[in-house]
């Protein structure tokens, strides 16, 4: 089947993709950083559509640090996972940038329990290698990539075992090779790798390959194209086969605050060697597989009336939440945050819940139930990122406020507020992403009419937090704990 205008794929943040193919069915797995439950799994049935699967884990290692306490894991957290399938059994390893440790989560039923261990060592941008006879391996690293072999519990490297750097990007003084992909394919081992041009920061994707892992590993560039989008190239990702042998590849493309976007490329090969897209592009319509035709895929964006008897999967909290603080009430259809301990801002507050931004545009609306809000208390929506931006309630000398806070780039923050007269407040964000416009209105509802309070404010991609902007229901508390907010009739468009 021929699609027009295929990508991106997915219009929001799910960068660094990994995939793979059981049966008739795909699955791909990305970067969370800093959002709980981590490492989510989706699936499709044709490449192009996906749905939510399964998250691999509820929680790492619960440190302070990922509780939001004694410091925070923005931008760290869990990046670059490889999912893989092999006799029978699933396999997800990941390194995690605040813990130092490389995770291996495995399972027979995707959908069931995994069981957690770690890898000694930590592995950047890992990726791992079932090979033929049995052995296993595990390539890693920036600017310098290495393939170590693994003891065969895959608890640590195996003594006496292969361990070689199989690349060196050692002149490239923008962006070295990193993301790391490993296959055997007809009996020849690829590696596959982002890494920027040398002269200019510009995202390319590139292919080394040898016909033993002893041997040398030679190749160069197989990718360098922008879709024609803002001079952001596509790179970074996973290849994978389908059932009547065509090859595909999913890639990410940055796309400014909104966050990095998974793209799909159609692979052909010329005598063992891959070849990315037409001509060296990535085509707007191409040949895509099909299965289950006809099939309803869930959307992984939603608005949300919380009368379920637990949350969607479209659903993530900011760090790990802490359960005896929040709840639904499927009854009332409310979201309730209740403020266990004091703290200063948005990204300090405890068990925020977000949902990825869409590109181009979206607007997330939610209504406030602010009677038990106490003074010093905020309550809303926030458009989460560094520089973050956030309408809502706040208590202030015993008086309600519909307030409106925009952190800017350098640090600081502006405020606006009006008198609020009544218990309840409807509150959205509007953010625009198209061409890297970057900006989001905040505003309330009265009366079946919107009015902005605030000006624009500018949206960010940067490194502190590392993830595209979110949409996010969050309550803090300033003065004293155990004030609370219930959220309902969420709306995400």
């Amino acid at each position: 089947m021929k699609n027009e205008k295929i990508n991106p794929i997915i219009s929001l943040d799910y960068p660094d993709p990994d995939v793979i193919r059981v049966g008739d069915t795909y699955y791909m797995v990305s970067t969370t950083m800093h959002f709980f439950p981590c490492c989510e799994i989706l699936r499709s049935y044709d490449l192009v559509n996906w749905e939510h699967a399964v998250y691999v884990c509820d929680t790492l290692d619960n440190t302070p640090a990922q509780r939001l306490e004694e410091g925070n894991i923005y931008g760290q957290g869990m990046w670059a996972a490889c999912i893989r399938y092999n006799n029978g059994k699933y396999y997800v390893c990941f390194s995690c940038n605040d813990t130092h440790k490389t995770y291996l989560y495995t399972t027979e039923d995707i959908y069931g329990k995994w069981e957690k261990s770690t890898i000694e060592g930590f592995y950047h941008d890992c990726s791992l290698l079932f090979d033929d006879d049995g052995r296993v391996y595990i390539v890693y690293g920036n600017r310098e990539i290495w393939l170590t072999e693994l003891s065969d519990d895959l608890s640590a490297p195996k003594k006496n075992g292969l361990h070689r750097r199989i690349v060196f990007d050692k002149d490239n003084k923008v962006l070295g090779y990193e993301g790391s992909h490993i296959y055997k394919i007809n009996g020849r081992y690829y590696v596959f790798f982002i890494h920027s041009r040398p002269d200019r920061w510009l995202r390319c994707e590139a292919c080394f390959s040898s016909d033993s892992l002893e041997g040398e590993f030679t190749g160069g560039d197989c990718l360098e194209d922008t879709m024609g989008y803002c001079g952001q190239g596509v790179a970074q990702g996973g290849i994978v086969d389908t059932p009547d042998g065509k090859w595909y590849a999913i890639l990410f493309q940055d796309r400014g605050a909104v966050g990095r976007i998974p793209v799909l490329i159609p692979v052909s090969w010329d005598n063992d060697r891959p070849i990315f897209g037409e001509n060296g592009k990535i085509p707007e319509s191409f040949e895509i597989p099909t299965a289950k035709a006809g099939y309803c895929y869930a959307p992984l964006t939603s608005s949300d009336d919380f009368k379920g008897e637990k949350l969607s999967p479209c659903w993530q909290f900011n760090h790990q939440p802490d359960k005896e603080y929040y709840s639904l009430n499927p009854q009332k259809g409310c979201y309730r945050i209740t403020s266990g301990r004091l703290c200063s801002d948005i990204l300090h507050a405890k068990n925020t819940l977000t949902q990825r931004m869409t590109y181009p545009r979206c607007t997330a609306i939610v209504t406030i139930n602010t009677k038990g809000l106490k003074n010093g208390d905020a309550a809303g929506i926030c458009a989460l990122q560094g520089c973050y931006a956030w309408i809502g309630a706040s208590v202030r000398d015993g008086a309600k406020f519909i307030e409106m806070d925009s952190m800017r780039e350098d640090g600081t923050v502006i405020t606006e507020s009006i008198p609020l007269d009544a218990d309840f407040l409807t509150v959205g964000i509007s953010a625009d992403f198209e061409n890297m416009k970057d900006e989001a209105e905040l505003f309330y509802i009265e009366n079946g009419e919107r009015k902005q309070l605030g000006g624009k404010h500018k949206l960010y991609f940067k490194l502190d937090h590392f993830t595209g902007c979110r949409a996010g229901l969050f309550m803090y508390s300033t003065e004293s704990a155990g004030g609370y907010a219930e959220f309902s009739e969420f709306v995400m468009k």
